[in-house]
């Protein structure tokens, strides 16, 4: 019923920047919380950044400065804007929003099929 399409990973080369977005379809009430997770070979998945309803974000201490995330929420969208890539950035990034739907009346968890971001020279 809830659908988070991701776009715009994709091979850099360090310093470069990239742009992901997401976006949220399906029988949604209201959309809380989004945010983007990341998860490098190996590794556990980790925050990268939120966003909540109102806009207060919360970022990781490796990408403060770096990264900046926003979001539409006439579009149901959320977008992280990556700058000064280096390799330690490189990992399958997933996009993550609480939703209530039209059936759930509380918020829930729900996941894109990530994105791959690589960055190497």
């Amino acid at each position: 019923q809830v659908n988070l399409v991701e776009s715009g990973g994709g091979l850099v080369q360090p310093g470069e920047s990239l742009r992901l977005s997401c976006a949220a379809s399906g029988s949604i009430r209201t959309i809380y919380a989004m945010g983007w997770y990341r998860q490098a070979p190996g590794k556990q998945r980790e925050l990268v950044a939120t966003t909540s309803r109102s806009g207060i974000q919360n970022y990781a201490d490796s990408v403060k400065g770096r990264f900046t995330i926003s979001r539409d929420n006439a579009k149901n969208t959320v977008s992280l804007q990556m700058n000064s890539l280096n390799p330690e950035d490189t990992a399958v990034y997933y996009c993550n929003a609480n939703i209530a739907t039209m059936t759930r009346s509380y918020g829930y968890p729900y996941w894109g099929q990530g994105t791959q971001v690589t960055v190497s020279s």
